[in-house]
């Protein structure tokens, strides 16, 4: 949402984002017509015009353009808050989400996919905490001073490359030490277990799928699984085609029951717990049949279906995620 925002070309773009009527999967009446109450808005930098390197993986930014950047996406988050008159709110804590859950109010979590926009002295991360930060992803799919991220792959498994750096495990140890949960998606299998032996918050992979069903190199494994079921966190299911799909292709003419296969996996293998949605709207194709965020209801409709019933749908939609949060937030 926010990398759109801040590419778009339109002049009344964030107008669009407050009153409806953008081109994007979200924007606020988009959100109230699903019920969508809120997430983890994400700044992304882009990879310099898109380019790849030589192996065909996506470059790294620039470390000054990417803070610049970030800080102008993050920027942009406090300006829409402002803008959208007690419409949405930056919630830093468990209680500011159920608080903006009740009222009706957009709760806006700040978040960063990938910490391009980072030194190695981690000054940025320590203002952007104060700024209302409260999770990261070390990496998009590409390297970074901090880790390696898992290049887009199909079919692949995520152990590609080498885990994090001693930078990346000091971030890791300042994430822990400001209770910014650490996002896992995006990281490779390495990377993933170097954190899940450094860090004491329940591990999350927000927007990651099931690879046993789309052996794509982003999903997570069943081992992957089982050890965020060890630790109380989640996995939340992206709704991109890419991870959904069996044979990887990108066709948006997708069934709905992909996506509601990988929750039902997942609650099986680990638990009701331990599956949230995590959409990726604004980020990758979705399902042509779920145009954007106004159509959430028909994923909910499909798993009542299925047998979900209405609690069980609470932990799925919500109640998985604030528990995660608080656990790793402390409030």
């Amino acid at each position: 949402m926010l990398s759109r925002l801040w590419h778009s070309q339109q002049p009344d773009a964030e107008a669009r984002f407050i009153d409806g009527g953008s081109s994007g999967h979200i924007d606020l009446v988009k959100a109230g017509k699903g019920g969508l109450a809120g997430g983890l808005c994400a700044v992304y930098v882009s990879s310099p015009s898109m380019q790849k390197d030589t192996n065909g993986d996506f470059a790294t930014p620039d470390q000054q353009d990417a803070l610049k950047s970030t800080l102008g996406m993050a920027s942009l988050l406090m300006r829409l808050e402002r803008r959208a008159a007690g419409r949405l709110k930056i919630c830093r804590s468990a209680a500011d989400i159920r608080q903006a859950i009740a009222d009706g109010v957009f709760a806006s979590v700040l978040h960063i996919e990938g910490v391009e926009a980072f030194a190695a002295d981690l000054d940025a991360l320590y203002v952007l905490h104060a700024a209302g930060l409260r999770t990261l992803g070390p990496v998009w799919s590409r390297p970074n001073i901090f880790a390696y991220g898992v290049p887009f792959r199909f079919p692949s498994s995520p152990d590609i490359g080498p885990g994090l750096t001693e930078s990346g495990k000091d971030l890791i140890r300042a994430c822990n030490e400001l209770k910014i949960m650490v996002d896992l998606s995006h990281m490779n299998e390495q990377g993933f277990w170097d954190i899940a032996a450094l860090s004491n918050g329940p591990l999350v992979a927000s927007h990651s799928n099931v690879h046993a069903l789309c052996p794509h190199s982003r999903n997570v494994t069943d081992r992957q699984l089982d050890a965020i079921k060890d630790t109380g966190g989640l996995a939340g299911i992206n709704f991109g085609v890419l991870f959904l799909r069996s044979d990887g292709i990108r066709n948006p003419d997708t069934s709905l029951d992909l996506l509601a296969d990988h929750i039902d996996y997942i609650a099986n293998r680990i638990g009701l717990d331990h599956v949230a949605l995590g959409s990726d709207f604004d980020g990758t194709t979705i399902p042509a049949s779920m145009r954007d965020a106004a159509d959430l209801q028909l994923l909910v409709d499909l798993l009542r279906k299925r047998g979900y019933d209405e609690a069980a749908l609470a932990k799925i939609c919500h109640g998985n995620w604030i528990r995660v949060l608080e656990t790793t937030w402390g409030a």
